[in-house]
């Protein structure tokens, strides 16, 4: 098992992305923290992916919150190896002026905010370890190739990428690697939000056609690109942003 005796933390792991990840981190050998806003649905995803995995609720947005998701990972399991900062959100696909303030402020709460309060409670406690350890940040190919419609998500997901290369240059030298998964769109709670339409077949195919592989990002697809990056064969990649898209940035 490619993560046997890792710890990982995976925020966002109630559905969608996150699920596959946790799920699969489990089926690896990980003890997994599974945390999300969604309490109900934390506890479902745990229960589904084995005694292996514990959940906790909580807003990633929320410094106290997020201390509480690392603290349990340390109080339930003894340590921490692995974070994955996959909770996010969006606006509806529609023109930037549209977009209202609240809502503007809430997907830079989640987006971004949310991996300033992870790095001030998960970075001392691997420092302390001195074992080094993974951080990987869900991003999308939204920072790296923008659509049209999703501006400020677009530039969110462009602070990820590039807090992402600082924080690896940062924190090289204590053995701590930082990369980003950048997703093209794919089938989860999201979808309608992002192509601004209802899902329909023939709306799904109008994003689809601008993937060369023909079609949308799956959980296990992200699943597998987190796998890699978590564990010990990848520990010379730090920095990087990897889009798991079917070509789409090509």
């Amino acid at each position: 098992m490619r993560l046997n005796g890792k710890i990982a933390l995976i925020t966002g792991a109630a559905s969608g992305f996150g699920e596959g990840i946790a799920k699969r981190f489990a089926a690896e050998g990980a003890k997994v923290v599974i945390a999300d806003l969604n309490a109900e649905g934390a506890r479902r995803v745990a229960a589904e992916a084995g005694p292996n995995a514990y959940a906790v609720s909580g807003d990633v947005s929320r410094e106290g919150d997020v201390q509480a998701m690392v603290d349990a990972a340390l109080q339930h399991f003894g340590g921490l190896d692995i974070v994955v900062n996959n909770a996010g959100t969006t606006h509806k696909n529609q023109p930037l002026l549209e977009v209202d303030e609240a809502t503007f402020d809430r997907v830079y709460a989640v987006n971004v905010k949310s991996i300033f309060w992870m790095a001030k409670a998960a970075v001392p406690v691997l420092r302390r370890q001195g074992r080094g350890g993974s951080i990987i940040n869900i991003s999308s190919t939204a920072g790296i190739r923008p659509r049209p419609g999703l501006v400020w998500y677009n530039g969110s997901k462009g602070a990820v990428n590039t807090i992402t290369a600082a924080m690896a240059i940062e924190l090289a030298s204590d053995n701590i690697r930082v990369n980003a998964v950048c997703p093209v769109i794919g089938a989860t709670g999201l979808l309608e939000q992002f192509m601004g339409l209802p899902d329909t077949p023939e709306n799904r195919a109008r994003f689809i056609a601008t993937i060369p592989l023909g079609r949308m990002s799956t959980p296990a697809d992200i699943a597998n690109a987190c796998v890699f990056l978590a564990e010990d064969a990848s520990a010379f990649i730090t920095g990087v942003l990897l889009p798991v898209d079917g070509g789409r940035c090509a």
